[in-house]
């Protein structure tokens, strides 16, 4: 399979519109992957679902005063498709990731699931820039949020999907039963609370204090690191309560779509996401330091490499370091990112 570069584009004094506008084919292929996700009968299906999941999902951005209500609005113009207000707010994958021992760091690990086919093959690196300074973002083009990212000097972080609450509804009633309770919620969508972390906190303390006391509209699992010996943690969240779960002293700490604190026993249950998430929760648990310094993701295998992977990252905010790979399953569909060395490479004007 022919892999081609991560493109790497600065985005310092301008926002995530101009990314798209250097990049609209990305986006563009990013709605169609969506479209046909599960096959043809996806796509027809989303001929009519697309226009309302937009709807309903734009009438809640803008009930709830979201703070990039305006950036998603210009996405959907330039774009002129349906579907970019629902992708969004997406929030259907599967993650493994921890935050590791490296010497005298911390290395943050992410592995991201998706059944979006071509979301590894479009991936994007971003150098924005917020109040407290400057973050790389692995991001896609018309996607507003943070999923993963690195702050030099100040912290690394990604984001899990949580587990589905259950009602004892069966499958498809406990997820519509969810869907009607973030419609309720006034409080930002993950993705969003951790571009603000990014923005807005200028050390790992204040980061932690961000991710785990803001609001949100639904549960979430967020991975961060520091700069520091013992700054990492796991950040198990409800809209309006969380527990940490400390890195201190230990040879890890790592999550996959499960939770593994207190919240486990919190309502009628939960129902882990995507692939065996304990499996792959028991094998990040077994990854140690030495293994994310390799220069490669030779090391990754099954099942935290799995059919539905399409993105591998390394970030170290001590270093700035920030490896990255497209993935679709096994196969790896992007060269290999290394950062610094390839900011001066497949750079892009805007």
């Amino acid at each position: 399979m022919l892999k081609t570069p991560i493109p790497y584009i600065d985005l310092r004094g301008k926002t995530p519109i101009d990314l798209l506008r250097a990049y609209p084919d990305k986006a563009q292929a990013l709605i169609r992957a969506a479209r046909r996700s599960y096959g043809m009968l996806s796509y027809a299906a989303s001929v009519v679902a697309f226009p309302f999941a937009d709807r309903k999902s734009h009438e809640w951005l803008k009930r709830t005063s979201n703070p990039y209500l305006y950036e998603i609005e210009t996405f959907a113009d330039i774009l002129g498709v349906r579907g970019i207000y629902a992708l969004n707010l997406s929030y259907e994958w599967g993650c493994t990731g921890g935050a590791y021992p490296t010497g005298e760091t911390v290395t943050l690990l992410r592995v991201l699931d998706w059944p979006f086919p071509e979301l590894g093959k479009h991936v994007v690196i971003a150098l924005q820039q917020g109040r407290a300074g400057e973050f790389y973002n692995v991001t896609w083009p018309a996607v507003s949020g943070v999923y993963t990212g690195m702050a030099p000097g100040r912290f690394s972080a990604a984001l899990n999907q949580a587990p589905m609450r259950e009602h004892k509804l069966t499958y498809a009633g406990d997820w519509l039963k969810n869907r009607l309770q973030v419609q309720r919620e006034l409080g930002l969508p993950p993705a969003h609370l951790l571009r603000q972390a990014f923005e807005q906190a200028e050390n790992y303390e204040a980061a932690r204090e961000i991710l785990a006391k803001t609001k949100l509209a639904m549960p979430v699992i967020y991975i961060l690191a520091g700069t520091k010996p013992g700054e990492g943690c796991i950040i198990e969240r409800l809209e309006n309560e969380a527990e940490i779960i400390e890195l201190g002293a230990g040879r890890q700490v790592s999550a996959a779509n499960h939770f593994n604190s207190r919240l486990a026993a919190v309502g009628q249950g939960w129902r882990p996401r995507a692939m065996d998430s304990p499996g792959r929760y028991r094998q990040s648990c077994a990854i140690y330091g030495h293994d994310v310094l390799k220069e490669n993701f030779d090391w990754l295998q099954g099942p935290i490499l799995n059919q539905l992977t399409r993105l591998a990252v390394l970030c170290d905010a001590s270093s700035s370091r920030l490896m990255a790979q497209g993935f679709e399953g096994s196969s790896r569909v992007t060269e290999l990112y290394n950062l610094p060395a390839d900011t001066g490479e497949h750079r892009q004007a805007v």
